[in-house]
């Protein structure tokens, strides 16, 4: 293990110490918020110094075991000693590393998944709707729960535009936020009639839902709400009734609107569910810019510009971009088996954060 983070470490052991004298003292216990703060803190502090703790008497016995190697007696016993530890020392290891490092409070929130077609005409916007799929039954595997807020269908099938709202896990956007940027497919199309391959793309945005208690006050001053008849299959209601609502933020242009609820009064919380959430989202794009132009980090920009992922039909293959990643495997991919994918873009960022945290030290 590294030295810098058994000095972090260090530091988690010695403050269990402190939050173990302040939790016993009564005026702590009277004062019911600084109480209930501390026990969470004393929670987080517990599960790291705890590990630690059994990570260092691994270490101990290790070389107690080392010691024994000589005795013809104990040797073998000595040997299957040191095999098993060194094992538990590095599985002990990779989740302390994992536990130090810095944690977004929004990983553990409901995300929107934005999907839009994009170069590639009618192509694009079929392949928008198979990404949609892929996203959906990736959810369908994870135990999660998928709705439609808004949807603008192509007339050959697929989306224009798609968004959904996933939520169910205790870390839904902490596991699709990666997937935010240019997706290309490289198919021969079904409209195609002399079989050549062709290239488009849709873009995949992933935004965390707003916290309701941090999310951003929108002056109703700044918003125009539109409302208009749905368009689309959905039986006799459908172009009866102005229900669909387009809502427009002012100060920024951005756009956000829904169709899919009976009532105006659903459609527009939908719709200012969304709007919040790209306002917020291109808040957090803009940071993150900025800190890309101090650093270069290859995952998390989540920009749309960027092409961060190639579906390859006629090889089976998929290739994302960041990371170098190429798997043989594209129909259980399209078929939402993303797990090896997620995993690996999940490691980057760990090994990314990381390096970040040692240079800060």
């Amino acid at each position: 293990m590294k030295d810098f983070l058994r000095q972090q470490l260090e530091r988690y052991a010695e403050r269990l110490n402190e939050l173990n004298f302040l939790l016993s003292r009564e005026d702590i216990m009277a004062n019911m918020p600084q109480f209930l703060k501390l026990s969470r803190e004393h929670t987080d502090v517990a599960a790291i110094a705890e590990r630690y703790a059994r990570y260092q008497q691994i270490e101990s016995d290790i070389e107690g075991a080392k010691e024994m190697l000589s005795d013809p007696d104990m040797g073998d016993m000595a040997r299957e000693e040191i095999s098993s530890g060194e094992a538990e020392l590095q599985q002990l290891a990779a989740q302390l590393q994992r536990m130090l490092l810095p944690k977004d409070p929004d990983d553990a929130r409901p995300a929107f998944v934005e999907v839009r077609a994009g170069t590639g005409g009618d192509e694009s916007a079929l392949f928008a709707g198979d990404i949609t799929r892929m996203y959906t039954r990736y959810a369908e595997r994870m135990g999660w729960r998928v709705e439609i807020m808004s949807a603008n269908d192509a007339e050959l099938g697929g989306y224009k535009e798609v968004v959904l709202r996933i939520d169910g896990g205790d870390n839904v956007y902490g596991t699709l936020r990666f997937e935010s940027g240019g997706h290309r497919v490289q198919r021969v199309p079904a409209t195609e009639t002399q079989g050549r391959i062709h290239t488009s793309a849709c873009t995949v945005a992933v935004m965390p839902e707003p916290d309701e208690q941090q999310a951003i006050t929108l002056n109703p001053a700044d918003l125009r709400i539109d409302t208009f008849r749905a368009s689309g299959a959905g039986g006799q209601h459908i172009n009866k009734t102005d229900s669909a609502v387009r809502i427009v933020h002012l100060p920024t242009g951005i756009v956000a609107e829904c169709q899919d609820g009976r009532s105006q009064h659903s459609n527009k919380a939908k719709a200012l569910q969304v709007l919040q959430a790209r306002i917020q989202e291109k808040e957090r794009s803009e940071r993150a810019a900025k800190e890309a132009a101090m650093r270069k980090g290859l995952i998390g920009s989540g920009d749309r510009s960027d092409r961060i992922r190639t579906y390859n039909f006629p090889q089976g293959r998929v290739t994302d971009h960041r990371i170098n990643l190429t798997l043989y495997k594209l129909s259980f991919i399209m078929d939402g088996d993303l797990s090896e994918l997620m995993e690996a873009l999940q490691s980057e960022r760990e090994a990314e954060l990381l390096a970040e945290l040692e240079v800060n030290q």
